[in-house]
């Protein structure tokens, strides 16, 4: 039976390939997007309109696709706390950040939430020892971090620094909203994505409001421009085509964007942003590939086992 499976799924392989190419391109390029975006328009603002728009374009897709939104308000509660972990917290921190750091090094610090969130099931959840590949993958990881942010930040104690370990924390709460995120069994996938942003946007639209004023502002036309790229492709439609892989791959083969959107990211930066890394930060930055590679590829004799 799962010979005949994997038979049938084969012609369907070039596509999926793709889909995690654009998926991983789409992700890798959101920094490029903030980094863009936040020269003419602050960080708060930048994000309440990612949000906003991005939770108005899901819940647009909903609708074509019939799927309702519950009504459960146990359910809002819960989709206002992943908003706090998945986009308010680490959006912003992250949108902040790239105003002193490049998004390159932003896309290397940010990109560790899958490490991250296996330190934090395994101090809090215990539901499983882990594995000389997983510790492997969660040193490596952690190395590339030390040496992406190197021993030369601390010399300033500055701005950079602290946007730095902004990054970090926001690789964190992304890897605890994918903890959090099993809350949701039962629901389309889509659903507490759109909940989420529509929380998100809830929180962060007034705040904006208020300290920001956004009518009193003149933002370049790259920097609206990014904005739009940032909420349509590299939210709302990253979601889309995310959820459709989960339903092809499977939530560990559609995790491998994880691994594949640092290279895009890091290259992203260089040739738009005319960005470049430093010796230790280019070794950092194969120390957190191999260990989110390490962390998301799936065991050879695990999948000969299921087979």
């Amino acid at each position: 039976m799962t010979i005949a499976i994997e038979t049938r799924q084969r012609p369907h392989f070039a596509t999926n390939l793709a889909l995690l190419l654009i998926l991983a391109t789409l992700w890798g390029g959101s920094y490029t997007f903030i980094k863009i975006g936040v020269a003419t328009i602050p960080p708060i603002t930048l994000i309440a309109g990612r949000t906003l728009i991005a939770g108005g374009v899901l819940l647009l897709v909903m609708w074509m696709r019939g799927i309702k939104m519950p009504r459960d308000p146990a359910v809002w509660r819960r989709f206002m706390i992943q908003a706090c972990l998945n986009s308010v917290l680490p959006f912003t921190l992250i949108a902040w950040a790239e105003r002193h750091v490049d998004a390159g090094l932003a896309t290397i610090l940010g990109s560790n939430a899958p490490i991250f969130a296996f330190l934090l099931a395994v101090l809090f959840v215990r539901h499983e020892r882990p594995t000389p590949r997983q510790s492997l993958g969660v040193a490596a990881g952690l190395a590339g971090i030390c040496l992406v942010v190197g021993v030369n930040a601390f010399s300033g104690l500055g701005q950079q620094l602290l946007a730095q370990f902004a990054l970090v924390f926001s690789a964190v709460s992304f890897g605890a909203a994918a903890l959090f995120g099993r809350n949701f069994n039962g629901l389309e996938s889509i659903v507490p994505a759109a909940g989420s942003m529509i929380c998100g946007a809830i929180m962060l639209v007034p705040v904006s409001l208020v300290v920001d004023r956004p009518w009193t502002l003149t933002p370049s036309m790259n920097s609206i421009l990014a904005l739009i790229g940032l909420a349509v492709f590299s939210t709302a439609l990253a979601f889309v085509i995310y959820f459709k892989l989960i339903q092809t791959l499977g939530s560990v083969g559609a995790t491998a964007q994880a691994y594949l959107r640092v290279p895009i990211g890091v290259a992203l930066g260089v040739v738009f942003l005319g960005e470049s890394l430093s010796s230790t930060a280019l070794i950092g930055l194969i120390c957190v590939i191999v260990g989110i590679a390490a962390m998301t590829i799936p065991a050879r004799k695990a999948a000969a086992k299921s087979s």
